[in-house]
């Protein structure tokens, strides 16, 4: 099995949205959804992917997904080479639908990171 690496992004200008976003949060919200990820590195996208804790939701984007009580916690990502993933930021989910901004935003940073990773 490939070994998954999540790693944040941490913008130009200094900023990592993910890890700036997690730091707000409840400390229940985020010990889950940080286990979410640890669990996804070392189980694999498979068994994430049954136990819904992942969905694509774009082309090349998708979400983690973790839920405490009703407070339920969203980080988009996006997969750059073999098992690595990068995740542009996170949000609060508060409706059924993953809100259009949101993915919007996902692929802005998505096109950013890749801009200036290109070698």
């Amino acid at each position: 099995m490939e070994k998954i690496v999540f790693q944040s992004y941490k913008r130009p200008n200094g900023h990592d949205e993910f890890v700036e976003w997690i730091k707000g949060l409840p400390k229940k919200d985020r010990a889950k959804l940080l286990q979410t990820i640890a669990e996804i590195e070392s189980n694999g996208l498979l068994p994430a992917q049954r136990l819904q804790w992942v969905k694509k939701v774009d082309f090349n984007l998708y979400e983690l997904r973790s839920k405490v009580g009703s407070n339920i916690q969203r980080a988009l990502y996006f997969h750059v080479v073999r098992g690595q993933y990068v995740i542009t930021h996170g949000f609060t989910k508060k409706t059924q639908k993953t809100p259009e901004h949101e993915l919007q935003h996902a692929k802005k940073l998505r096109k950013e990171w890749l801009e200036n990773h290109e070698n």
